[in-house]
């Protein structure tokens, strides 16, 4: 009777969090396990099929099939946060985490599989909030390309292997450790090639980029001129972009200041998976292959 009572209670007050090993879920050994999976490999190979013969096409921020703000006229507006991770981008902004929480903003958080690496007690704090949801980032912070593309001096996925790798295998990542699949992709750097967002779509994934660039991933911009950013461009159906790894910018004092004034203009905020997105082109919409 007495082990009975103590397998409700792990059950019912545990979270599955709690007994996860960080080491489980690196990159390395996480990817080890994906390529001795017979699903993650049957999927792949129907991928670098499909695009075997395909050309990148264009490549940037807002191409066909990419989401950028919210269909609607009302005065909503979307919050999200990018988690980059690798090297300068391993941090954790908690000031501004407390202060979503505490003003109750609903966030919508996009993580890699590096940043998860290096703030795995962190993450495992965040995804159980209903207040945050979690989205992919990329496992190893690339720009999605199939031929190697840059921005911003960051090397892209050089293949459409790899191009898969650094969409899907983050995918599973999340899964794994929360249960959840991300509906939503952003490329590192936002930057991406058409054939990787056909690619996305795929894999039942909508890629997303942004509308409001607040400018905080410019290394200490002052916070007057993050919340200059934001407010000047903000409109009913804006998604805003902004980084929650880098606690020494000034994200967090620029968003004590933007919330308050956004709320007195009648703006409230919501996650991108309650809402309907518009994108520059419907070709592409996510319908996952089977």
């Amino acid at each position: 009777m007495r082990n009975i009572i103590i397998f409700f209670f792990i059950v019912l007050f545990v979270r599955p969090g709690m007994a996860q090993d960080p080491k489980d879920f690196s990159n390395i050994s996480f990817l080890a396990k994906l390529n001795k999976d017979k699903s993650y490999l049957e999927l792949k190979s129907k991928i670098v099929s499909e695009f075997a013969f395909s050309k990148p096409g264009p490549w940037g921020e807002f191409i066909k099939g990419v989401d950028e703000e919210i269909a609607t006229q009302k005065k909503i507006i979307a919050f999200t946060f990018d988690a980059c991770g690798g090297k300068n981008g391993n941090g954790y902004d908690k000031e501004l985490i407390d202060y979503l929480r505490t003003e109750r903003i609903p966030a919508t958080l996009f993580v890699t599989g590096k940043w998860i690496d290096s703030q795995f007690a962190a993450f495992q704090n965040l995804y159980p909030d209903s207040l945050f949801e979690i989205e992919n980032h990329g496992l190893n912070h690339k720009p999605c390309s199939i031929d190697g593309e840059s921005a911003y001096k960051i090397h892209g996925t050089a293949s459409i292997s790899e191009a898969y790798e650094e969409i899907e295998a983050n995918e599973r990542k999340i899964e794994a450790i929360t249960g959840y699949r991300p509906l939503f992709y952003r490329s590192a750097t936002a930057f991406i090639d058409e054939a990787c967002v056909k690619m996305a779509a795929m894999l039942g994934v909508t890629v997303i980029s942004y509308e409001v660039l607040s400018g905080d991933a410019v290394p200490n911009t002052p916070e007057h001129v993050l919340e200059e950013n934001v407010l000047r461009n903000m409109k009913p159906g804006a998604v805003v972009i902004m980084h929650f790894n880098h606690p020494e910018w000034n994200t967090k004092e620029a968003m004590v200041k933007i919330v308050p004034r956004l709320r007195v203009l009648g703006y409230t905020f919501v996650h991108l998976r309650d809402v309907d997105l518009t994108s520059i082109n419907t070709d592409h919409k996510a319908k996952a292959v089977k």
